[in-house]
């Protein structure tokens, strides 16, 4: 919750990799609050009062996990509307002829996402999420201590690039900053 909170206002990307390893934590733990608490709460070096906040947030993510049905896969509505938020302000970025820099990050990226889609079980999944499927899988790589092969850790680096540009123009945008004079 405090992590999120901060990550939400710095970063939305990470903010949404986070949002994404919290589901997989609370899957791992059963949807169990009393294994949370004992496996991941416990470990907080945090006040009481913000144990109860913490433990609130987590009871309210697992009642949101089981009403939207992604108990054993898929991902929260919340974490679904900032894909949505994310590939819209993607789409507007795209056609606005004052963001070169950003068509160029993109049309670097597009092979790295054509392929990843071409692989996919559901490639009706839009390029935005494809980019966040592909920085989150190497993430759980890393934490498996498992092998990325180079052309795996070539294609994550433009993807990285690319949406940190979109969380840079995303932060801009919710701070009413991108489509200023001063951003020309």
């Amino acid at each position: 919750m405090i992590i999120a909170s901060q990550k939400r206002k710095e970063n939305i990307a990470e903010y949404l990799l986070y949002m994404w390893q919290i589901e997989d934590i609370i899957r791992a733990n059963n949807l169990d609050i009393d294994l949370i608490s004992k496996n991941i709460i416990s470990h907080y070096n945090i006040s009481e009062e913000l144990v109860v906040q913490v433990t609130e947030w987590y009871e309210s993510l697992i009642d949101m996990m089981r009403r939207e049905n992604v108990i054993e896969t898929g991902h929260l509505q919340i974490n679904k509307n900032v894909i949505i938020q994310l590939n819209d302000l993607h789409n507007t970025v795209l056609k606005n002829p004052k963001f070169q820099d950003y068509a160029a990050e993109y049309y670097k990226t597009l092979p790295f996402i054509v392929e990843l889609r071409s692989r996919a079980k559901d490639n009706k999944v839009d390029e935005i999420e494809t980019c966040f499927t592909a920085l989150y899988g190497v993430l759980l790589l890393k934490v498996q201590a498992k092998s990325i092969s180079t052309d795996t850790l070539n294609a994550v680096g433009q993807i990285s690039k690319f949406i940190a540009l979109l969380a840079h123009y995303f932060r801009l945008d919710s701070e009413d900053k991108l489509f200023t004079e001063d951003n020309d």
